[in-house]
């Protein structure tokens, strides 16, 4: 199949907003909990849709009794918490413009940002970001920005500030948005050179959501929660935040992740959503855990388990035995892994990467159901997603209401609906280049099958065509060997390259337990480690089996342990942690100048 589409379920007002997805829920009898905010206690205070809209009102009228114009852009940077997503709904009462900043984000990041959009004003969490943005202020000489507020003090200013600005006004302010008009613009955390600012509008937001909760009943639904822990910068976050505030779903933070089993288990969410390497993540502790306990043998039969009986339900036939040993290690394995999750969470929606068929039946096996999506920052996030009824491990669904797929010629995945963005702002020359006859260009290869679900398989730009003309999709191999416990990143090179080569880091986290469980020193220095002759058996094999999955041509045939990770500290990870293939090469030259020069035998 060629293109599928599906067609939209609910039409939203066309003179209608965000604002107005928490307005019907402030409004109405019932009002329910929209958030609950972390105690110090280790409770959850909720906060209700009225109490909610009347905060982020208070605050957008001192917006607007500070001169802010309306469609004036304001940054935003912070941790993700619940005082984001309080001033990102302020901004828009207001009649403003969210301009999302990774809280992570260098001073010259920051500078070009805010420049770019014309930002007139900033929302930031602590003393150092406002020190980052005053750097970035500086330096650019960025007159437009006038205003810098952080959350504590700087929020207590605006509403004091707001005072003097009546309701009449604010909401004059507030309805003024339709559809088509501007939200936000969010600029992609970008592999490769200056990030682009995305222009997402009101509709973007508000039909997807919409269409999205009649599509999902049973993972999204009033009283359902969940907590947060992606960052809200991230398209990602910031949809399913407008999505839950649709539903009347409750929405919990968490701004550090070291504390995310703790707060799991606190807040008890229904679902969770993340990134692949979370779940890679989930289950590598679990294993390592289980190994370092005696019980690795129990553990990797549970998960063959879980693996098979997900895979025989998918076929629609799960025989007796499989049953029979499904319902052991339930009470074995399964059912402490849910608990240490908070003891609720039946769904998880994942997306920014693929997840990889076999996690997807173990989480599925253990009786937590994985929705794998796809999207951009340009499609609002998601443009297919699995559903409960319609779910296809190992695909990413088919298109949500609303929007279409279409697999061009060269196999690239094209993009049409009410997910795109309305553009790149300050870009208009990227207009071609990225839309053909409405269809937006995605970068991402893939092939719909006959039902209409869309699976990946790699990124255009990052085909790796080799000296003798051979195509190679790096992600199929680097998914695979990255699954391992003790892998941390893999980058699979070779393009205009005699043969394919990859360079490998080590999990930090990892590492200690694995050296215990090989006789060796857990301290032992990382530059010690990589040079080990069992760390290279151990990733060979895992490179060999992963080679089977590929033609000759395809396969890697040399190897390198880089000492130091790649992280989004060291320049090598974007926020949403896709590798900068860029910077690594360079980085990393002299390393890759090595595997080519040194004779093969």
């Amino acid at each position: 199949m060629l293109e599928y589409s599906t067609p939209l379920r609910i039409h939203s007002p066309e003179q209608s907003n965000i604002t107005d997805l928490l307005l019907r829920h402030a409004n109405s009898a019932a009002n329910p909990a929209l958030f609950s905010k972390p105690q110090p206690d280790g409770n959850w205070q909720n906060v209700t849709a009225s109490q909610f809209a009347a905060d982020a009102g208070a605050i957008a009228k001192g917006f607007i009794a500070k001169g802010i114009e309306p469609g004036g852009r304001i940054g935003l940077m912070a941790r993700t918490k619940y005082e984001w997503t309080l001033v990102d709904f302020a901004i828009w009462f207001a009649g403003c413009v969210t301009v999302p900043i990774y809280e992570t984000s260098s001073p010259a990041q920051v500078a070009w940002i805010l420049g770019d959009s014309g930002a007139h004003a900033i929302v930031v969490e602590s003393p150092n970001h406002e020190n980052v943005v005053r750097q970035a202020v500086h330096q650019e000489q960025l007159e437009t920005v006038e205003h810098v507020w952080q959350f504590e003090g700087g929020l207590d200013e605006l509403r004091e500030a707001g005072k003097s600005v009546d309701d009449e006004q604010l909401e004059a302010r507030r309805s003024a948005a339709g559809l088509r008009d501007l939200a936000t613009i969010i600029y992609t955390s970008g592999t490769t050179g200056r990030p682009k600012g995305c222009e997402l509008t009101h509709g973007n937001f508000v039909e997807l959501a919409e269409n999205a909760v009649a599509e999902l009943p049973e993972a999204v639904y009033p009283g359902a929660s969940t907590i947060m822990f992606l960052p809200l910068a991230h398209v990602f976050a910031r949809y399913i935040s407008v999505v839950n505030v649709a539903a009347a779903c409750r929405t919990g933070h968490t701004q550090d992740v070291k504390h995310l089993l703790e707060d799991l288990q606190s807040f008890k969410p229904n679902f969770i959503l993340a990134v692949p390497r979370v779940f890679e993540k989930v289950y590598n502790s679990a294993m390592l855990k289980a190994e370092d306990a005696g019980k690795g043998k129990i553990f990797h039969a549970a998960a063959d388990t879980a693996v098979a009986y997900s895979r025989a339900e998918q076929e629609g036939k799960v025989p007796l035995g499989l049953k029979l040993k499904h319902k052991l290690f339930d009470v074995l394995v399964y059912s402490k892994l849910r608990t240490a999750m908070g003891g609720n969470v039946r769904h998880a929606v994942s997306g920014g990467g693929p997840l990889g068929e076999r996690l997807g039946h173990f989480f599925h096996g253990i009786g937590l159901t994985v929705l794998e999506g796809y999207g951009l920052t340009e499609t609002t996030a998601p443009v297919t997603v699995n559903t409960l009824k319609k779910i296809k491990i190992g695909t990413v669904g088919k298109p949500l209401p609303g929007n279409a797929v279409r697999i061009s010629a060269d196999g690239e995945i094209l993009a049409k609906g009410i997910c795109v963005m309305r553009g790149y702002y300050n870009r208009p020359e990227l207009q071609e280049e990225s839309f053909t006859d409405g269809w937006f260009h995605t970068g991402d290869i893939g092939e719909l099958d006959e039902d209409g679900f869309l699976r990946i398989t790699g990124r255009k730009k990052e085909i790796i065509v080799t000296a003798s003309g051979k195509n190679v999709v790096p992600a199929l191999l680097e998914d695979q060997i990255r699954a391992d416990a003790l892998v941390s990143q893999c980058v699979v090179l070779g393009d205009n390259r005699p043969f394919i080569s990859a360079l490998i880091t080590l999990d930090p986290e990892a590492v200690p337990g694995w050296l215990e469980r090989h006789q060796q020193n857990k301290a032992m220095p990382m530059d010690e480690v990589v040079r080990l002759d069992q760390v290279r058996e151990s990733l060979q094999k895992l490179i060999d089996k992963a080679n089977e999955s590929v033609s000759r041509a395809e396969q890697i045939k040399e190897f390198r342990i880089v000492e130091q990770d790649f992280t989004e500290e060291s320049g090598h990870l974007t926020p949403s942690m896709k590798i900068k293939r860029a910077k690594v090469l360079s980085d990393f030259e002299s390393v890759v100048e090595e595997i080519y020069s040194k004779p093969r035998a």
